[in-house]
This record gives C-alpha cells, structure tokens and sequence, in this order.
C-alpha cells in the first residue's frame, strides 16, 4: 500500500538519486530506467540547461517533460514523499525541487549520483547512500564520492575512476569552440530563435538586457539556448550551434550523455551489495 509522507521506502525498492537534471543528466537517467532502475532526480527552482530540448530539469518549468519516450514530472515539495513515490509508480521520474537534497533523508536512495557538473567540490548532505558517484572534475574518489565518472571527451571519456580524479576542467569545449555561444555581458537573456532552427553566421540569435547581441559564429543548428528570462553572467555558456544543420539532433540525448550514463551503470553494477537492494 501507499505509505505516508516522509515513512521512507523499503530497501527492496531501493531507488536512485540524480543530483541534477541537465542534458548529462538526463543521459544517465535514462539509461537507468531503460534497464528497469527506479529513478528520482533533484533540481534547483530555475534550471540553467542550454540543451533545454534534451534535460529533464524542464520539467520544474513545465510541470511535465518527455524525452526519447520517457517523462518527468515536477515535485515542487521535497517533503512529499507520497508524490514522489506515486510518480514512480506511474513510470514517471519525479524531479523533485531540492538542491540541499534534503528528500534524501525520507527516500534513503541506496546510490546517488551527483550530475550537476558544478566543477567544484560538492558540499556535503548529510546523508550517505551504499554508492556515491561523482560526475567529472570537483570529485576525487575515496575523499568525497566512491567512483568518478569521466566527462571529458576522448578517450577515456565514460570510464570509472574508482581511485583519484577525473581530467581537469580545461574550460574550453570539446570540437570547434566556434560552436559555442557564450554572453557578452552580465543581464537577462531574450531568445530570438527556437532551438531546432537553422541559423546563419552572424545571425542574431538572443539579446542581453536588450543591449547586447548573442551572434551565432557558425551556419547550423541551434542546439541549445537558455531561456528566455534566465540571469546570466558575462562568458558564461547560454547556447550551442552544431555545424551538422541536422535538427534532429536537437531531440536525441548526445553520445556524451549516454557514455556517461554507461559509466555509472557500470559503476552500480560492479557492486553486488547495491545491486541486491534494486532489484531484490
């Protein structure tokens, strides 16, 4: 039956927890589920995911996002376990607004996986599941996460670390860095195309405050964008146009993603003591 809010769930329905909802994320996610793992993810109240088409985080939004055929839906209190628990229960990932992560207390997720990307060292949380995997740089295995994940592209992009760290942030894109559309100021982004759109070198393809012009540096594909309203930061990343001119793209979780998610399968899998609490 149904429990009550905050009662917790049993270890035979251990879940997984993803710290963050972003495209990376999303990959992981969806390569969980796909093999039957129960997922819940957590995300801040304004979500910064410039692959907006592709990341679940849409879903605070939104209320509901689908990709590749499968949907989140948005919990707006941490507390309630009953809804999130009753997401699950519709085949649905519940991203729960959290980013102190405070539903792990209540959902006692046997594995956490911190997805968020923040290149810094994480802040602890109080609670500390069988499995703790870290994406990318900020985590070092055996001091703040138990496995590391590889986020670089290359070739070891997607493998486990299990002692030390991953590659350092070397703030520069994999591929052609032209691709990537980054803020001339500090202010508010305004789009002015849709992700999905052919665009043209030196369109205009957002406004800052109204005053400073975001200019594709490439003919292609708009990829990702912020949305419209989001605060920015001059140099920060807001946007994405990929060279291929493929607009399916814009739909499909990226082959990074999906490496990434390969890796933290492996990493849970590799451990028979979380692998006996998801699935029985």
């Amino acid at each position: 039956g149904k429990q009550a809010p905050g009662q917790g769930i049993t270890p035979m329905a251990a879940i997984i927890l993803v710290r963050g909802a972003g495209d990376l994320a999303t990959g992981v996610i969806s390569r969980l589920v796909r093999v039957g793992l129960r997922v819940v993810a957590t995300e801040m109240d304004k979500p910064l995911a410039v692959r907006r088409t592709v990341s679940f985080s849409e879903a605070i939004y939104l209320e509901e996002k689908t990709v590749e055929g499968i949907t989140a839906r948005a919990v707006k209190d941490p507390s309630d376990s009953l809804s999130i628990l009753t997401t699950l229960g519709r085949q649905m990932i519940p991203v729960v607004l959290d980013p102190a992560c405070t539903s792990a207390a209540t959902l006692h997720p046997a594995v956490i996986v911190d997805a968020r990307m923040l290149k810094k060292t994480p802040e602890p949380i109080g609670y500390s599941p069988r499995l703790y995997i870290g994406l990318g740089p900020g985590f070092i295995a055996g001091e703040n996460c138990q496995a590391v994940i590889e986020t670089r592209r290359g070739h070891y992009l997607g493998r486990v670390i299990w002692h030390g760290a991953a590659e350092d942030d070397t703030g520069q894109p994999s591929g052609d860095p032209q691709r990537v559309l980054r803020s001339p100021a500090n202010g508010t982004i305004s789009s002015l195309v849709e992700i999905g759109q052919t665009v043209k070198k030196g369109q205009v393809i957002a406004m800052i405050d109204d005053q400073h012009a975001v200019v594709s540096h490439l003919d292609g594909v708009l990829r990702g964008l912020l949305r419209t309203d989001s605060l920015v930061t001059k140099g920060m990343k807001i946007g994405d146009v990929d060279p291929r001119n493929d607009p399916s793209i814009c739909t499909s979780i990226s082959d990074k993603a999906l490496a990434v998610g390969g890796g933290v399968l492996e990493a849970i899998l590799s451990r028979p003591e979380v692998r006996t609490v998801l699935w029985g």
